[in-house]
């Protein structure tokens, strides 16, 4: 018989009755089971047991010739139903060649990289998760705001925030539309006279339309 090649992703679960194994993915720890398989050492086994525990003399040397032989006879049927199992096995699994684990075909291996999903992930379900996270920092950093603070939304910020009022001078601690000190006007919304569109002070041509202003 040649010689067994084994896999470190799976687990032995085979009796004295028969064999059976487990192979699992490295990643996502998901897996197959084999068929169990029956021992047929291990059905005569049983049978000499039984029989050397009712009639004892030569039974009962039959059996310990028995367990001898089961010994010898079941290794050679476990590397033999191990060898079929991780055959049958090897069809839903992928060695990854840069971190060398073995992963399942069907959830945690790169088709297009021809890597394991931990080398090379797919940039669409990153991408996905990315901008979840991002949304949850922003969740977070919103509810920490003040009432003030959240009035510089993108829209606001957007647009020119001066520091201190044109008119007096006076440094300006907020978003306001008002001076707090003079009453001037800070924000003086101007919009295009041929499509509308809301413009920056100082603009000469309309972005939108290319009209001027």
């Amino acid at each position: 018989m040649p010689m067994t090649k084994f896999v470190r992703n799976h687990s032995d679960e085979s009796t004295e009755r028969g064999f059976q194994f487990e192979f699992f993915c490295d990643r996502c720890g998901s897996g197959y089971r084999s068929p169990f398989k029956a021992s047929a050492t291990g059905v005569a086994k049983e049978a000499l047991d039984a029989a050397s525990g009712l009639l004892g003399g030569i039974f009962g040397r039959a059996a310990e010739l028995g367990d001898r032989v089961h010994s010898a006879a079941w290794e050679r049927a476990h590397d033999q139903a191990f060898n079929e199992a991780a055959e049958e096995a090897r069809p839903h699994f992928k060695q990854c060649p840069r971190c060398s684990s073995w992963v399942c075909v069907d959830s945690c291996w790169n088709t297009k990289r021809g890597l394991c999903k931990e080398c090379a992930p797919d940039l669409g379900v990153e991408m996905s998760a990315a901008q979840a996270s991002r949304s949850v920092e922003e969740v977070w950093a919103h509810a920490k705001m003040s009432e003030e603070d959240k009035k510089l939304s993108e829209g606001n910020w957007r647009e020119t925030i001066v520091a201190s009022c044109p008119e007096c001078g006076k440094p300006l601690a907020t978003n306001a539309k008002f001076c707090p000190e003079c009453g001037a006007a800070l924000k003086k919304a101007a919009h295009c006279t041929e499509c509308g569109v809301k413009l920056q002070p100082g603009t000469k041509f309309c972005p939108e339309c290319g009209a001027r202003q």
